[in-house]
C-alpha cells in the first residue's frame, strides 16, 4: 500500500474465511483463532480447499490458452503462490490482472497481488462482489471490457445468501462481458458428500463466518445464459480441459467448479 494510508484494522477476536482459508492451504497469515477452526474442521475440509487452488490453476491457464488476456478475479484471498496473475502470466505474459477484495486481511497483502510480469499489469481493488457495478467501472481503468475477460468467482459465492441474490450479482457480471468472455467459479456444497459430521461442521462454521452451502442444480444455476464446457458442473478435482486428468486423492471434496463462455 502507499506510504501514508492507514493500515486497516484486523479483528483477531473470531476466525475469518480468508485466513482460515490460508490456514488451510498451509499459509502463515494467519491466527490462533484461524489455526483453531481449521484445526476443527475435518481433513476432507482442507483437501477440499487445495483441489480448489488446483482448480483455479487449471481453469485459468485454460482460459490463458484461449487466447483470453485479461482477467477479473473477486474475492481474491490472500495471496497464496502460485497466484492467478503468475498463472496467466505464465501462459501470456502480456495479461493484465485486476484483483477484488473488501476485507481488511487480503488488503494488508495487496501489494504482493501487484507483483506483474514486466509486460504485463496488475492491480487490487478494495470493493465487494455485492456490488458488480462499482467492480466493473473501476475495472474498466485497467480492462479493456469491449474485449474478453475472464471473470473467476472462485470459492466465493457461497459467502453471499439468498437474500443476497448471488445470482443477480453474477448476471449483473458476465451480462457486462464481451462475447468471447468466459466465467470461472466454484462453490462449497456437502451434496458430493455428506460426511457423519457434516452438520456439525456446518453449525460452528456459520457461528463464526456466515456462509450458504448450495446443491448442483443451483450452482448450474449461476452458468445459466452462457455456454457451460465440458466437463460441466463437477467437483474441483474432476474438472480438467486438455491436460491430464488430476488425481482427487481419496477423500472427498465439498466443493463444486466449472467454466463456461460467455455467447
Amino acid at each position: 500500500m502507499a506510504s501514508g494510508v492507514p493500515r486497516p484494522q484486523i479483528d483477531t477476536s473470531k476466525a475469518h474465511s480468508a485466513r482460515v482459508y490460508d490456514y488451510l492451504l498451509g499459509g502463515k497469515d494467519n491466527y490462533q483463532v484461524d489455526q483453531e477452526l481449521g484445526e476443527w474442521l475435518p481433513e476432507a475440509v482442507a483437501h477440499t480447499a487445495r483441489q480448489n487452488r488446483a482448480f483455479m490453476h487449471r481453469a485459468v491457464a485454460w482460459a490463458a490458452g484461449l487466447g483470453i488476456d485479461q482477467f477479473l478475479d473477486v474475492g481474491t484471498g490472500i495471496p497464496t503462490e502460485p497466484n492467478l496473475h503468475q498463472i496467466a502470466q505464465g501462459v501470456n505474459p502480456a495479461a493484465r490482472v485486476v484483483y477484488v477484495d473488501n476485507d481488511p486481511i487480503v488488503l494488508t497483502h495487496a501489494q504482493a497481488l501487484l507483483v506483474s510480469s514486466p509486460e504485463g499489469r496488475t492491480e487490487y481493488l478494495d470493493a465487494d462482489v455485492r456490488a458488480p457495478g462499482t467492480i466493473l467501472r473501476r475495472a474498466a481503468e485497467l480492462l479493456d471490457l469491449s474485449r474478453p475477460v475472464c471473470l473467476s468467482l472462485v470459492a466465493v459465492l457461497h459467502f453471499i445468501l439468498d437474500e443476497e441474490d448471488p445470482r443477480g450479482i453474477v448476471r449483473s457480471f458476465t451480462d457486462a462481458l464481451a462475447p468471447g468472455s468466459c466465467l470461472l467459479l466454484s462453490h462449497a456444497s456437502m451434496e458430493t458428500h455428506r460426511a457423519p459430521d457434516g452438520a456439525g461442521t456446518r453449525d460452528r462454521y456459520r457461528s463464526d463466518i456466515p456462509y450458504q452451502l448450495r446443491t448442483r442444480a443451483e450452482i448450474e444455476r449461476f452458468f445459466e445464459g452462457l455456454d457451460l464446457v465440458e466437463p460441466g458442473v463437477v467437483t474441483a478435482a474432476e474438472w480438467f480441459k486438455d491436460t491430464p486428468a488430476p488425481d482427487p486423492g481419496s477423500l472427498p471434496v465439498f466443493l463444486y467448479a466449472g467454466a463456461a463462455r460467455v455467447p
